[in-house]
């Protein structure tokens, strides 16, 4: 199988500055091509680093793509670092990529200085990818058996991540055209409410028993649960598709309704489709989320078709006023309460006549209220067969609790919905 290596080049990933967010993509779009990228690298603005780095990567992997370095100043040294690694003795220009140069110069107003011309200058030894949407080209080295023991190829990218996510396209392009590749088979699971841990002990079985070129791939999430991949990796006598779903029924049948999706996809989507698919509504009320269920729901298109609005009721007066959950209930359970939190979710649905409503009461950050430890949330769910509450601990930061209480009572009002 063709294997890759992604290399990140800079100071600022390396000192936290920015975070590198290209790699993910390009593993990503590696992988639908059957490539498997088998390792990611930073490597320090150092010319010495640079070269050493890339050998070392060159004679482990067919494929070496690198971000970043390629810019004019005097700190981006990539280019001058891949011209020793390739042996090029000279500099020439590329004409597309200064045509380009210049045309975004002129489109901005700017004037083409000679620093910026001298980003379509490339070594001698490379082949280009024209970059359009940016000044410093796309860099292609290909190396022979005798320089690593196997062919090689080095694709140099800018960093600037609508540049490389942009002209990513191009690369895998020019991948596919010049390597024998097997294809990658995936599919994607969504699960919540089960941890990690609890998740591969629960299906350790079936997982043990799996042929072996299929892998299973845990991805975790705060927001989303777990993302379980099921791969196969090259050909096979029988279809790749057809074995994975036979694996896929028996999954079902140990995790039930813990599975939310087979597409990569998030619980407020699959909440959107369902209520959508029954010609349903939703409202909610917060407290400690803040706002945040609300604010999940219409990142998804089209959600006024559905969602009919929301109460942040985080001061008690508007639990009492707005809401109407009653005094006694406060006062004899406390504020973070099932009964609490079940008369918030009827008051949002009776404000807004909505077929269901989602309530959330509890302590976002790490200190306890005397009777729930920090932590503590109380969901509850309002709808047409009635009241359903649930209590949820975790400890983590108050963001992280935030995001955990919102996920948690997304997937609360998922189940009541499917019955």
């Amino acid at each position: 199988m063709t294997k890759a290596s992604i290399c990140t080049i800079g100071d600022e990933i390396l000192i936290g500055q920015i975070v590198d967010t290209n790699s993910s993509h390009i593993a990503r779009s590696l992988g639908e091509i059957g490539i498997r990228t088998d390792r990611m690298v930073s490597i320090a603005d150092n010319e010495d680093d640079i070269i050493g780095t890339l050998r070392a990567e060159l004679g482990r992997n067919d494929i070496v793509l690198t971000t970043g370095g390629l810019g004019p100043t005097k700190d981006d040294i990539t280019k001058a670092a891949l011209a020793k690694l390739s042996g090029s003795r000279e500099m020439v220009r590329d004409e597309a990529q200064e045509a380009i140069v210049r045309r975004i110069l002129h489109s901005r107003g700017l004037d083409v200085l000679e620093s910026n011309l001298m980003q379509a200058m490339v070594p001698a030894a490379c082949e280009v990818i024209p970059n359009r949407l940016g000044t410093a080209p796309i860099m292609v080295f290909r190396f022979s058996e005798a320089e690593f023991g196997h062919p090689a190829t080095l694709y140099a990218m800018p960093g600037v991540p609508h540049e490389t996510l942009g002209m990513l396209p191009d690369v895998i392009a020019d991948i596919r055209s010049h390597n024998a590749l097997e294809p990658i088979t995936h599919r994607n699971l969504m699960v919540y409410g089960l941890a990690e841990s609890a998740l591969a002990q629960l299906i350790a079985p079936w997982e043990d028993a799996l042929p072996a070129d299929m892998h299973l791939a845990y991805l975790p999430n705060t927001l989303t649960g777990v993302k379980l991949r099921l791969s196969v990796f090259g050909g096979s006598e029988t279809s790749p598709e057809s074995r994975i779903s036979a694996q896929i029924e028996a999954l079902r049948k140990i995790l039930g309704p813990s599975i939310y999706s087979e597409q990569e996809d998030r619980l407020e989507a699959v909440i959107g489709r369902l209520l959508r698919d029954r010609g349903e509504t939703l409202s909610a009320a917060e407290s400690c989320t803040g706002g945040e269920i609300a604010h999940l729901i219409t990142t998804i298109p089209g959600a006024s078709d559905y969602f009919l609005g929301s109460v942040t009721s985080y001061a008690v007066s508007v639990k009492k006023k707005v809401l109407g959950v009653p005094a006694a209930a406060i006062r004899e359970n406390g504020v973070v309460s099932a009964d609490v939190a079940e008369a918030m979710a009827r008051g949002a649905r009776r404000l807004t006549g909505s077929t269901w409503a989602v309530a959330t009461t509890g302590l976002a950050g790490s200190e306890g209220d005397g009777i729930n430890e920090g932590g503590t949330v109380w969901i509850a769910v309002d709808g047409p067969r009635g009241t359903v509450s649930e209590k949820r601990v975790y400890h983590n930061d108050r963001e992280r609790n935030i995001e955990r209480f919102s996920a948690s009572a997304l997937d609360l009002l998922r189940r009541c919905i499917l019955g």
